[in-house]
């Protein structure tokens, strides 16, 4: 994950503080009426602004550039390449030509070098880059004059062009810098459309556009990011007019539906909750309380009620209209499955209607983040569900400070997700290799009919042979679940109608920040 949490008081306080000097009269954040400038209420802030510790891995960084970016439709188009990569017939070298006259914000030239830094340095160990398991593919990266730049694969890897959409930083400036702790986390200086003018921890970040823009200059010149993590709290500033927009949840939106100023944005998304179920606890260790948590559930209700309509029931963790979605998994909730299930495993009820086993009862925490109401409304609808099973879900509220430690042993309403391929989700949420290294594999999910369809999908170029072994591994989690797969959600967005241009994409779990109508921000132009 690389969202920052507003985890501690003091943090709190912080922010606390910062929306009553932001709202005090006289001193609005807002941008009123100006065309080009925009205040946007999110959820969260990154933990660090380098691409060598992970920030904006996926695209969409306002501040940098990929070698490729993404279209509306997610279709890979050239960015800091001139072209879509020359591919070799065996599928083990990437060609990519760099576009001519591009610079940093701080005018220096991009060459082939700082593409190999960049690569290099998120593929030493040293560096602190959590996701490094998605570049596994690469074994070398090399420099063909100022303006090639050569990669060489250790296998064929199918979706290795979407990898590129990572940022590029500038080698003249991080070079010098240990990347976990250097000053470039905060300052940084990359060839996007806009440039960091200031950041608030836990307040505010603020951009400027960037004049010299290999793009074009854009039309929207100044852009603030409010943090705000209270979704009363953003949904009240947005309303007041000292935001010009926000994200919010499903039912929050929905109250601004009669407001003709402002428009709404449904987002499409990979982005699923799901409740972790850590092999290592007595009962979510026992396989029959998971398969029976999975038939209790009632997804349908929770899209219908928790999240107003806007998502899908989760039967897996992709998406049903996704084309890698194995059909035939789908299911509705049948607590008289989840019953017999676990009678046969032993599970007998006992006081209270709650099953015990051996003077086990079938009895866990839940945990969720505080002030995360559609987690915590997804957590208290498991808990009932799972009561008419026969199941005690304790849901408990907490920071994120106390969620990590407990994570190896407590279940956890998380939020996961990525667009662009399978394996670009799939792999860092369910591969045993990963489990407990930090949000990846959070349940600790180990099984080798998983493992192997996982690698199956990596290492092969052929479309047919990935198809099936996604498909398998879907079903399989059907059988063996880590996770109970609750809703796919739809991100949501309401904004001030002046600006034309806007669109959505197909967004992964990470929203808000750098997704949202805001996406193509440097497409945007003022209405007439």
């Amino acid at each position: 994950m690389t969202v920052r949490r507003i985890r501690t008081a003091a943090a709190t306080a912080a922010l606390l503080t910062g929306v009553a000097a932001c709202s005090a009269p006289g001193n609005s954040t807002g941008s009123g009426d100006a065309a080009d400038s925009v205040v946007i209420g999110v959820a969260t802030e990154p933990d660090t602004l380098s691409p060598l510790l992970g920030y904006g891995k996926d695209g969409n960084s306002k501040i940098f550039d990929g070698l490729l970016a993404r279209d509306t439709d997610l279709t890979l188009k050239p960015a800091l390449a001139k072209a879509l990569p020359e591919v070799s017939a065996d599928g083990l070298t990437y060609t990519y030509t760099l576009r001519d006259g591009v610079k940093f914000s701080d005018g220096e030239p991009l060459t082939s070098a700082d593409v190999v830094f960049t690569y290099d340095t998120i593929l030493d160990a040293k560096t602190n880059n959590t996701h490094r398991s998605e570049l596994d593919a690469v074994k070398r990266v090399r420099a063909d004059g100022d303006d090639k730049v050569v990669f060489t694969l250790k296998y064929p890897y199918a979706p290795f062009a979407g990898r590129t959409v990572l940022p590029v930083v500038p080698e003249h400036l991080a070079k010098g810098q240990d990347p976990n702790t250097g000053s470039f986390n905060t300052q940084p200086v990359g060839t996007g459309p806009y440039v960091l003018t200031s950041w608030s921890r836990g307040e505010k970040l603020t951009f400027k556009a960037n004049p010299g823009y290999w793009g074009g200059a854009p039309k929207v010149k100044k852009v603030t990011m409010a943090v705000i993590e209270d979704d009363n709290v953003r949904a009240t500033r947005l309303r007041s007019g000292d935001l010009d927009g926000a994200v919010l949840p499903p039912n929050l939106a929905a109250t601004f539906k009669s407001d003709g100023a402002k428009k709404t944005y449904a987002a499409k998304t990979y982005d699923f909750r799901a409740v972790t179920l850590p092999q290592e606890n007595e009962v979510t260790g026992d396989r029959a309380v998971r398969q029976a948590l999975d038939a209790a559930v009632d997804r349908q209700a929770m899209v219908d009620k928790i999240l107003y309509g806007a998502g899908r029931p989760a039967y897996g963790p992709l998406p049903v209209n996704d084309p890698w979605f194995a059909k035939g998994i789908e299911r509705e909730q049948d607590l008289t499955e989840a019953r017999r299930i676990l009678d046969r495993a032993g599970w007998k009820s006992g006081a209270g209607g709650i099953r015990v086993k051996d003077g086990r009862r079938a009895s866990f925490t839940l945990l969720y983040p505080s002030g995360d109401k559609v987690r915590q409304d997804h957590a208290l609808a498991y808990a009932s569900d799972a009561k008419k099973a026969g199941i005690e879900v304790t849901a408990e509220s907490a920071t994120w400070e106390v969620i990590e430690p407990r994570m190896k042993d407590d279940a956890v309403l998380a939020g996961f997700g990525s667009n662009g391929d399978p394996d670009f989700g799939l792999y860092t949420l369910l591969h045993s290799s990963l489990a407990g290294d930090g949000f990846n594999n959070m349940a600790r999910y180990d099984d080798p009919v998983v493992d192997e369809a996982l690698d199956t999908g990596r290492r092969s170029s052929d479309e047919a042979t990935r198809k099936a072994a996604y498909a398998g591994l879907q079903r399989e989690l059907v059988k063996n679940p880590g996770y109970t797969f609750l809703t796919h959600i739809d991100h949501v967005y309401v904004l001030a109608d002046r600006w034309a241009g806007l669109t959505t994409q197909v967004e992964p779990h990470e929203h808000g920040f750098a997704s949202g109508p805001w996406w193509n921000l440097e497409a945007w132009r003022p209405k007439k």
